[in-house]
């Protein structure tokens, strides 16, 4: 049964629409607990509604993406008080507001319902491609992997500065000494010899 204002469309976005991504061991071992937990939706989807269909995106924001940002602490801290818990976020004028819930996931419920700003899920592929770059996996490979024709959008668009460039940069050189560089040029040196005078 189609889900209301979702269409599925019987082609691809573009060629790069269709692609291998390479998947880390914790990424296969959860979604191998996944699908034996839950069905293949009914054109094979890994991620349905509790019906077994398709979620719309509004639907996967509410119930799964904010939820999941609120549990991991990025949007705002739910605190166990033992006998209530103490949710803490800042809302969308940028003011920080506390209350108590009877339970964790009526904590997390709400702020995930009211908490300001917040990560969209097209984030992940920014912070997927920063990661790579970071750790030094070669851009070009970064740019085919993320489906880019040219390097200079992966670098532009999909990278960003990583908060410990400073120390980063410093690691470079941090084993490079000017003494050998020195030593040698000292010994290059022609030794200058005055001319006896008559």
């Amino acid at each position: 049964m189609p889900v209301a204002g979702i269409t599925i469309k019987p082609y691809r976005k573009s060629r790069a629409g269709c692609r291998e991504v390479p998947l880390p061991g914790f990424a296969v071992d959860l979604l191998t607990r996944h699908r034996a937990a839950f069905p293949a939706g009914p054109l094979g989807e890994v991620f349905t509604g509790r019906s077994g269909n398709l979620m719309s995106r509004h639907t996967f924001r509410a119930h799964v993406w904010w939820p999941s940002l609120v549990r991991a602490g990025l949007l705002g801290s739910v605190t166990d008080l033992g006998d209530s818990f103490l949710g803490t976020w800042t809302d969308k004028t940028g003011t920080e507001r506390r209350k108590r819930f009877p339970t964790r996931e009526e904590a997390v419920s709400h702020l995930a319902q009211h908490a300001g700003e917040r990560l969209r899920f097209h984030d992940l592929r920014h912070c997927y491609a920063t990661w790579l770059v970071s750790e030094r996996a070669p851009v070009n490979d970064v740019a085919g992997l993320i489906e880019h024709e040219q390097i200079s959008t992966t670098l532009n668009r999909y990278t960003h500065a990583s908060r410990d460039r400073g120390s980063r940069a410093r690691a470079v050189f941090a084993d490079f000494s000017l003494n050998p560089i020195v030593e040698k040029a000292a010994i290059a040196e022609p030794s200058i010899s005055e001319e006896p005078t008559a």
